[in-house]
């Protein structure tokens, strides 16, 4: 259970983050122009402000200590919507969001569960073209170090990570900067799930520190030139971001504090997983 929170509330924000913590700031990518150049050094550079807002380990065992949470599958994605993804835009996302749900039933040892979730991951990880960074090995690695969730946690974001790379250096940072924002926007989702289940002031604090990450992920989406028809993505973050705004300063933590949080992201999740 206290791996669980663990895993939920640090797993989601490293999982492709932590790929650029150690990151040098310098392209590697053969690129045509140098507006695109630009454009995947700001996507660097701001996926590392993403990471350096995410709160510390030290504050994390805090919460979880505070608070007892039970396992509930039916927030995750249903693993049966997989077929419905036929864009690469959604395809991207969705690895992004069942990445943290494959994190979510590992760490409660959902063994079943699990395997259901890395074969989304794998199938969609195939279909965008990095299936390299999910290949057997990794499979057998993760099977060999079951019983060691630090391990496993480490396993996951080092395939995330190889992904990142495939694609950056095949010039689809946008790609990238779509799968990071479906595994944040699922742990936000999911944070604020949780934060309603218990009601406790910590959780709801976990939820609204969060804006800063937030405010630099959509800096990082907007660097990725997305394509018009995914530009609904940072227009809903924008607007997630207005309702961030709106509780600077307050000192009340409770379940209204974050109402119109948890409509906006539940919207914009549920919009995500259905693939419309």
């Amino acid at each position: 259970m206290t791996k669980f929170l663990k895993q939920l509330l640090f797993f989601t924000f490293i999982l492709l983050l932590s790929a650029c913590k150690n990151e040098k700031i310098e392209d590697t990518t053969v690129l045509e122009d140098e507006s695109t150049k630009k454009a995947v050094i700001e996507t660097k550079l701001n996926a590392q402000n993403v990471f350096n807002t995410v709160p510390d380990r030290v504050k994390i065992l805090k919460l979880i200590e505070e608070n007892k949470i039970e396992y509930n599958g039916n927030l995750l994605n249903n693993p049966n919507s997989i077929t419905k993804y036929s864009v690469e835009f959604y395809k991207a996302v969705n690895l992004g969001i069942y990445g943290t749900d494959l994190s979510i039933a590992n760490s409660f040892e959902e063994t079943q569960e699990s395997l259901i979730f890395l074969k989304c991951v794998n199938s969609l990880a195939s279909n965008i073209g990095v299936s390299n960074a999910f290949d057997q090995k990794m499979f057998d690695r993760m099977e060999a170090n079951k019983e060691n969730k630090d391990s496993t946690l480490e396993i996951i974001t080092g395939a995330f990570k190889k992904s990142d790379e495939i694609l950056k250096n095949d010039g689809r940072a946008a790609t990238s900067a779509v799968i990071l924002a479906g595994s944040w926007i699922e742990g936000l989702y999911v944070g604020c799930s949780f934060a309603k289940a218990v009601g406790s002031e910590s959780l709801v604090q976990a939820v609204l520190i969060q804006q800063e990450s937030l405010k630099n992920l959509i800096i990082m989406l907007e660097a990725s030139n997305l394509d018009e028809t995914s530009q609904f993505l940072v227009l809903d973050l924008k607007a997630l971001l207005i309702c961030y705004k709106t509780k600077e300063g307050i000192k009340t933590f409770n379940l209204n504090s974050i109402k119109d949080i948890n409509e906006k992201i539940t919207a914009l999740r549920n919009k995500l997983v259905s693939g419309l």
